[in-house]
């Protein structure tokens, strides 16, 4: 079994319901560029929601089209 990419580690975890923020995928996947790999999974056409809390830093989650 080939090993997973961390972009396919990050889907899964937002496929998996989870938030993730820059230092997320720095702990848990050893991406430095969360941003970029969101904007290739979009391109891929997720519906990947950018949450800004007035930060210096974002938080993702992926969009349940099932939702209201």
């Amino acid at each position: 079994m080939a090993k997973k990419t961390q972009k396919q580690r990050i889907l899964n975890d937002l496929k998996g319901g989870l938030y993730i923020t820059p230092m997320d995928a720095l702990k848990e996947h050893g991406c430095f560029r969360l941003a970029a790999v969101v904007c290739d999974l979009r391109k891929e056409g997720h519906n990947i929601i950018k949450k800004s809390n007035g930060k210096k830093y974002a938080t993702y989650y992926l969009k349940n089209e099932n939702w209201i």
